[in-house]
């Protein structure tokens, strides 16, 4: 495995960038300079993430979003191992 995350990354498991193996390693997202812990996608190339908003969901029981423009900085929470929930 790389140490360094994707590009593109979701935690939908609908989407194409959906990556299960990564997810359970931890990735965590700074952005614009500020942890953030309620993002459902991101894009570093682009510059966006996709964060839920609150606790609203829409018709299909997934969580209403927001696209976000800004400085994004994945990083792996352990290089090769998942955090200790």
């Amino acid at each position: 495995m790389s140490d360094t995350p994707p590009d593109r990354l979701s935690n939908d498991p609908r989407s194409p960038y959906h990556d299960a193996d990564l997810l359970e390693r931890g990735v965590g997202i700074r952005f614009n300079g500020q942890e953030r812990t309620n993002v459902e996608e991101y894009c570093v190339s682009e510059g966006w993430i996709r964060a839920a908003v609150g606790k609203a969901l829409d018709r299909r029981g997934q969580p209403m979003t927001m696209k976000l423009r800004g400085v994004v900085e994945p990083y792996f929470h352990l290089p090769g191992k998942a955090p200790d929930a």
